[in-house]
């Protein structure tokens, strides 16, 4: 088969890639922009498309058998013009890397590592076992609430958990309670895990329901003391309604990783938000890089070198499908 690497995105998947596949496959790397009759050819007999965009500024694909995601996210592709008979799969894999990212953020707020070491470096003791000036916090002592129990909030709960957390869950389907979840709400009832949380983590992906889903009332109905952090996707979350909570106080921090504005051939080193983010002391601010590692990547490829293995053997059983 036809096998197209499309974009940057994709490009990080394409090294390594071929051993992983059985039987002999073409496969190619081709840059975001199609401009060469070479590229576009290439990329319009494709059997197999990897990437993460597809929409009516590329060329028409009409035979390709399977687009794939390497990825969680596939609201870059307009299905209305993929042909019917293609199928879309998309990737997980990265729910280790981001459970990795948020413990560690959170931990980091009562563990003063980096600010003990360069204390004790000019001789200053402060959190010194015994003293009263150096005693903190604990994580255990504050509950979290995670909004969506997909891959990310799965995986979240049963961590949060271990740390000795009150943990509850927000979600579209109902979870029940179980010995590592305390309390489980519709996502219509939202506002009252909100009131009740401590710290507040958006895990939801991006969707015509989803969109701007968190928005004013919610951050109203957060604890002043709550923080709230995003590895779902920037726009479930209203922009202006997350800065003015952030800048007026309402709740006491954020940790944001998924944003608003990104690099872009125009603009490759933007600033993540059309409002000043950047200038609040009260929020941490990250790339877009909890989910990205070394594991998830290979993971990833796994997962694709499988379904496209399946495919070419004429066998049905893909897995992650999201439409056909």
């Amino acid at each position: 088969m036809n096998i197209v690497f499309h974009g940057k995105n994709a490009q990080t998947f394409f090294s390594d890639f071929a051993p992983l596949l059985e039987g002999d496959h073409a496969i190619k790397l081709l840059p975001d922009a199609l401009e060469s009759a070479e590229d576009i050819s290439c990329y319009t007999s494709a059997d197999i498309v990897v990437g993460v965009k597809y929409d009516s500024s590329l060329p028409a694909l009409t035979k390709t058998k399977l687009f794939h995601v390497p990825g969680a996210g596939y609201d870059g592709l307009d299905f209305s013009l993929l042909p019917n008979t293609t199928i879309v799969c998309n990737c997980f894999g990265h729910e280790q890397a981001i459970i990795e990212y948020v413990m560690s953020a959170l931990l980091l707020r009562h563990v003063p590592i980096t600010d003990a070491d360069e204390r004790l470096r000019k001789g200053d003791w402060k959190y010194w076992a015994g003293g009263a000036s150096g005693l903190r916090t604990e994580l255990s002592s504050e509950s979290i609430g995670i909004i969506g129990y997909g891959h990310i909030g799965k995986e979240l709960a049963n961590r949060a958990h271990a740390f000795g957390m009150d943990v509850s869950i927000a979600n579209r389907s109902r979870v029940e309670a179980s010995s590592h979840i305390k309390q489980s709400y519709a996502l219509d009832d939202l506002s009252s895990m909100l009131k009740d949380v401590d710290i507040v983590v958006n895990t939801l992906p991006l969707s015509e329901n989803t969109e701007g889903f968190i928005g004013q009332k919610e951050f109203k109905d957060m604890k002043k003391s709550a923080v709230f952090v995003n590895v779902g996707r920037g726009r479930v979350v209203d922009e202006k309604a997350l800065f003015d909570a952030l800048n007026e106080s309402r709740i006491a921090s954020a940790i944001i990783d998924t944003w608003y504005v990104y690099p872009a051939e125009s603009d490759s080193n933007p600033l993540p938000a059309s409002l000043p983010f950047h200038e609040l002391d009260n929020v941490i601010m990250t790339p877009h890089m909890s989910g990205w590692t070394h594991g998830t990547v290979k993971r990833r490829q796994l997962t694709m070198a499988r379904n496209i293995n399946k495919l070419a053997k004429g066998e049905g059983d893909l897995v992650n499908i999201v439409s056909t």
